[in-house]
């Protein structure tokens, strides 16, 4: 990877945030900053051009400029309520193709989003021609990764209990279960993953609070286990609070498959021994 990759990743991955159904997305306020305009007014007028570009392509403004409203803190305790966007991937494309493009940061811009809306339009386009159980391979891997990754945070952050620290994120996000308590709903065997035994659209809700929980730890340098653990439940409650308010179905409302990921792929590598067997007996 070249140095202006590098400047790439950097710089624009570090201000991605993701929603409750795993979605990235971009704050307009954070972008500005990112691409060097020293006012929201001048950045506004770009985001206008953007938007007016998205609908000559035929895609709707809500899909990738949906407008928040944010009180902040303008000193004297004093607080004002700003305009912001959530902006997709495509919006900060058109945003950085509308952009000054005398300022460096712009091409760089144009070339990172451009690369990497195309690789996202590919991924969805596979994801989506994935089965329900293929789907949760899917997922199951990228919890495992984001699982690794938080405990390495919450590691640093001073957390000795991780039993106790991801109880507390299941707790948030499960209204008060916990591990012991999501497994005998489910009706596992002692041990048995409770991962492995979720749909994808809940392994999606999961990793989102796991993501977001190591941001946070990351980005407010929570420091010890006890604070760890409340984040860690704050941020399931965030989780839980999306869903409800995007009219979605409670984590443990969801249907537990027939099937966990272990057997799945347990039975998958006997299908594979058993043709490998087929084949040796119809070449021999």
């Amino acid at each position: 990877m070249n140095e202006l990759e590098n400047i790439n990743e950097t710089v624009f991955e570090s201000i991605k945030h993701f929603d409750e159904n795993g979605n990235e997305y971009w704050y307009a306020r954070e972008l500005q900053k990112v691409l060097e305009y020293n006012k929201w007014e001048n950045f506004e007028k770009v985001i206008e051009k953007a938007k007016l570009s998205c609908l000559n392509s035929n895609y709707g403004l809500q899909d990738h400029f949906p407008d928040v409203r944010k009180m902040v803190d303008i000193g004297s305790n004093t607080l004002r309520n700003i305009v912001d966007y959530k902006l997709s991937r495509y919006a900060c494309y058109l945003i950085a193709q509308n952009g000054d493009s005398r300022k460096k940061v712009i091409g760089l811009a144009q070339t990172y989003f451009a690369i990497q809306t195309r690789k996202q339009e590919l991924l969805e386009k596979e994801y989506n021609s994935l089965t329900e159980d293929e789907k949760r391979f899917y997922q199951r891997n990228l919890t495992k990764k984001g699982n690794s990754s938080l405990n390495q945070t919450a590691k640093t952050a001073g957390v000795k209990n991780f039993d106790l620290f991801h109880n507390a994120g299941y707790k948030g996000l499960y209204n008060g279960e916990t591990t012991n308590d999501i497994a005998k709903r489910k009706g596992l065997r002692y041990r048995e993953d409770i991962l492995d035994n979720m749909g994808s659209d809940e392994l999606i809700a999961n990793l989102f609070r796991i993501s977001q929980t190591n941001q946070r730890l990351n980005k407010d340098n929570i420091q010890g286990e006890k604070e760890a653990c409340l984040t860690h439940n704050k941020i399931g409650k965030i989780v839980r609070k999306a869903i409800k308010d995007a009219g979605g179905t409670m984590p443990e409302d969801l249907p537990t498959p027939d099937k966990s990921l272990k057997e799945l792929e347990k039975e998958n590598n006997n299908l594979i021994i058993k043709n490998r067997k087929w084949g040796k007996k119809w070449t021999n």
